[in-house]
């Protein structure tokens, strides 16, 4: 087991985003009690109905929605033999494992838990990557869940829906059968307070995501001892990607939070809104470690 680097960056912007959230979450709930109608109301306890299921089953949203299953030792001997080592050199317990088939190549971590994580990788990285690439990419993940972070998306993520749904949905759940101006005047109210929160929670989302992206890339030099295999992964992966037809790539798109590299079709506005660093900033990260190995 080797020592793992305790990364206080990550840890404060995770306190900090949790803070920011509970504090627009409950300016959030105050407009939508005092201006709310019985439509809005429904709308909460469904949303919050829909968080609680995805919270508690989020390893298995995340596996179905991605059309992917679980593997045993006999299935894939040789990824859970390395995932055992990782684990052991992390000092973590094993996840259970799961395989994607997809062309995407790319790998995640899901979970609300180290008890309950689930590392997940594509049929097309399995092809892509070399052994010491793909253990790269395994401590990635591992670190992920080492580091809690993916605990701490997840949440954030389910927060935010709340106001997306209000935002795309206001106008068909109204605001209790109010006509007058009063109820037009709170409709909109809450529906522009609505888009602001989503903005707001955005924004706050994305920082940390991409600040917990060079989180797990340290995480992974630390556990193998070779930051070149993780850039060297990324390098084939990010190349591989730019291949992939632009339709594979929307239909994975929703999952670009938990994913190594960012899955973004040609026209996608998540260019602009990536949840993750530039591979050639992760890249120059990762060749600092190798050149000094400050971890």
């Amino acid at each position: 087991m080797k020592k793992w680097y305790h990364d206080y960056g990550l840890q404060a912007r995770m306190m900090l985003t949790m803070f920011l959230l509970a504090v627009v979450y409950l300016f959030f709930l105050a407009v939508i009690l005092t201006f709310g109608g019985g439509g809005t109301y429904a709308l909460i306890i469904f949303a919050a109905i829909f968080l609680f299921i995805q919270f508690f089953f989020s390893d298995k949203i995340v596996l179905w929605s991605m059309g992917g299953h679980i593997v045993s030792e006999q299935e894939e001997p040789r990824l859970h033999e390395t995932v055992s080592r990782l684990c052991a050199i992390a000092d973590l317990p094993k996840p259970k494992i799961a395989i994607v088939n997809s062309e995407v190549p790319n790998a995640f971590a899901t979970g609300k838990s180290k008890g309950s994580a689930v590392i997940a990788v594509t049929t097309s990285l399995k092809q892509r990557l070399s052994q010491p690439e793909l253990e790269a990419v395994l401590a990635h993940e591992l670190s992920h869940v080492k580091n809690r972070d993916m605990v701490i998306i997840t949440i954030a993520s389910f927060l935010s829906t709340v106001a997306a749904l209000l935002v795309r949905n206001m106008l068909f759940f109204g605001m209790g059968g109010d006509r007058d101006r009063k109820g037009t005047g709170a409709a909109i109210i809450i529906w522009i307070v609505s888009i602001a929160v989503w903005i707001i929670s955005f924004l706050l989302i994305r920082a940390l995501s991409r600040y917990r992206e060079f989180a797990a890339d340290r995480g992974s030099a630390i556990i193998t001892g070779q930051p070149s295999h993780l850039a060297s992964a990324l390098m084939t992966i990010s190349g591989v990607m730019e291949r992939v037809p632009s339709r594979d790539l929307r239909e994975v798109e929703a999952m670009n939070a938990f994913f190594i590299i960012p899955a973004i079709s040609g026209e996608s506005i998540m260019q602009l809104f990536s949840t993750h660093p530039s591979v050639e900033a992760r890249i120059r990260a990762l060749e600092k470690m190798e050149r000094g190995m400050e971890f």
